[in-house]
């Protein structure tokens, strides 16, 4: 009898070894660079919620608006970074741990594609703080469902993960552990011959207002889709028909609730067999 399988292929690009981040954004009136309550609140509630032993690193970044001079910009976007670290360590972070502190200046806008210019602007006058977390094996994440290989009798919500599959970290291009990996993956597709199935590309760890990520070789924000295409147009190149195969990046939108690691993927969703 056939039946329709959800079979996830789970390919985790960073290997067995992983670092997850997190960003958070907090925004600034135009021309300040001091916190208001309600903007110091949303630091201390930040720095509350994170695992500080877990920490390996923590990034700031400052920026402005598209108005003004460049160095009037960067003076401006730095003194907003340097007030967030200062209430960060105010809160217990540890400098030392604050391996980057930036000003970025101004963020262009293209006032041809921008619907509402305030609320863009709105957005680009402030600090993102990047941290880092420290590496999680991923062999030892215990996931119901979630298997290193095709199970002999497959159900419905069966999911496999793949963890040789390697991008860089704003990347879709394959490296070459990647495409070893994809051989395999193709190799046990050929004893499925009837399975269909859509390549879902995902991100994570993007600020809440954007789904989708930047992928640094186009510099358009497409990276789960392109990520997504490098696979499916890799299985092809290895004689899996693409009669049988869809593509699709679904950005930010369907999180594991596992945490920021699994939410960094390319699933092949078996839909037909």
């Amino acid at each position: 009898m056939h039946r329709i399988l959800a079979l996830l292929f789970s390919l985790f690009f960073f290997g067995a070894f992983a670092q997850e981040e997190e960003v958070h954004s907090i925004y600034f009136q135009f021309d300040k660079y001091n916190l208001k309550n309600e903007q110091a609140d949303a630091v201390i509630k930040f720095v509350q919620k994170i695992d500080t032993s877990n920490v390996e690193t923590i990034e700031i970044f400052g920026y402005c608006d598209d108005r003004g001079k460049d160095a009037y910009n960067f003076d401006l976007s730095t003194k907003r970074a340097n007030t967030v670290k200062d209430k960060l360590v105010s809160k217990g972070i540890k400098s030392k741990i604050i391996i980057t502190l930036e000003g970025k200046g101004k963020i262009l806008i293209d006032d041809d594609l921008e619907t509402n210019i305030p609320e863009a602007r709105s957005k680009n006058r402030r600090v993102d703080v990047v941290v880092n977390y420290k590496a999680v094996i991923i062999e030892d994440l215990k996931i119901p469902g979630v298997y290193s290989t095709v199970p002999k009798n497959p159900v419905v919500g069966d999911r496999i993960y793949l963890d040789k599959l390697l991008f860089e970290r704003g990347s879709s291009k394959l490296t070459y552990k990647a495409k070893k990996e994809l051989e395999r993956v193709a190799k046990l597709l050929y004893r499925y011959k009837n399975i269909e199935f859509e390549v879902q590309g995902h991100v994570c760890c993007t600020p809440t207002y954007h789904k989708e990520a930047i992928d640094r070789e186009t510099r358009k924000r497409e990276l789960s889709t392109n990520r997504a295409l490098s696979v499916y147009t890799y299985l092809g190149f290895r004689k899996i028909s693409k009669k049988r195969m869809t593509y699709k990046g679904y950005g930010n939108v369907q999180p594991l609730g596992k945490g920021p690691l699994l939410d960094r993927r390319v699933e092949l969703v078996i839909t037909k067999i």
